[in-house]
């Protein structure tokens, strides 16, 4: 299907009546109904015969119809604003151009006609209006000019309100610029930083690792050997209740046995020569004492024998 584009100064486009409008609402709204195809058609007429064309070949269908209406409609609209506005400047054109009859019927009287004026008088008035064209004001008189100079002002003094605006914002945004940079530079130098700490940080991670599988290899050794010891303590009848005070408490006491009984073992021990027999220990020491009272003997004959050499 071929689209159709209308523009706002289309040619007149036949009117589309109410009661089509009205028949298009009872026959549903489908867009489908012979007196919308109707009215599309002679619109589609009307604007190609206007561009010297002839109207292209297409398939009615409830769409197009519906899409060609709805364009149609608006082109009347616009076309009908235009014919307003087109009527409103050939009027004011037309009272444009009896005033400046008017006016120049007067010039002419007074004897101020253009061609008699001065050249430069000719180009002042030429700048005047072109002054007052620029300010969009309708006659040349001191009083327009005045309202147009302030409202001038009034604009400029908002424009430069808006201005300064704009600068303090300018200004605001260069300093968040400003201090974006400062913290994307110390960004970048922290993250450079970080980079050149990666290989320490992985080799110490690395020593680490080392570390912590010998440590866990330790504590499994120590762990066997707890259970190992736990396992001799209980054989042995640990229990809780003996501590390291009690254990040194206990070594303290044995010291003093042992100096107690290390004179009685010391005796004990002078008599392992003696026979296990009650008789024969009696003779043992009987000749002991004989040992004794010969030994006792011989003593005095040597003290004799020696004092009486010194005699």
């Amino acid at each position: 299907m071929s689209e159709i584009v209308v523009g706002g100064s289309d040619p007149p486009s036949p009117p589309l009546s109410v009661a089509s409008s009205e028949s298009s609402k009872s026959s549903g709204n489908t867009g489908f109904d012979t007196n919308r195809i109707a009215e599309v058609k002679a619109w589609l007429v009307s604007q190609f015969d206007a561009a010297g064309k002839d109207v292209p070949e297409f398939e009615y269908t409830p769409r197009s119809i519906s899409h060609l209406h709805n364009i149609a409609t608006l082109s009347q609209a616009k076309t009908q604003a235009a014919t307003i506005v087109a009527n409103d400047f050939r009027q004011k054109a037309t009272e444009y151009r009896s005033q400046a009859a008017r006016i120049r019927e007067i010039l002419e009287h007074v004897g101020l006609v253009q061609e008699s004026l001065p050249s430069n008088v000719v180009s002042s008035s030429q700048v005047l209006a072109s002054v007052a064209n620029l300010l969009n004001i309708r006659d040349t008189e001191l009083s327009s000019f005045l309202v147009a100079m302030a409202d001038i002002s009034l604009r400029k003094t908002a424009v430069e309100e808006k201005r300064a605006k704009v600068q303090q914002e300018s200004k605001e945004l260069l300093d968040y610029t400003r201090k974006a940079i400062a913290r994307l530079t110390y960004l970048k130098r922290t993250f450079a930083q970080l980079e050149d700490d990666i290989p320490p940080c992985e080799a110490q991670m690395e020593h680490w690792k080392t570390n912590l599988t010998i440590m866990e290899s330790k504590e499994r050794q120590y762990l066997q050997q707890y259970s190992n010891y736990k396992a001799m303590l209980n054989r042995a009848g640990y229990s809780p209740e003996i501590s390291h005070g009690v254990l040194v408490e206990m070594a303290e006491h044995k010291k003093d046995l042992e100096k107690k009984t290390k004179p009685i073992l010391d005796t004990l021990r002078s008599y392992q020569d003696l026979p296990p027999d009650k008789a024969l220990a009696a003779l043992a020491i009987e000749d002991k004492k004989r040992q004794y009272t010969a030994a006792e003997k011989y003593l005095e004959d040597v003290l004799q024998s020696a004092l009486a050499s010194s005699e």
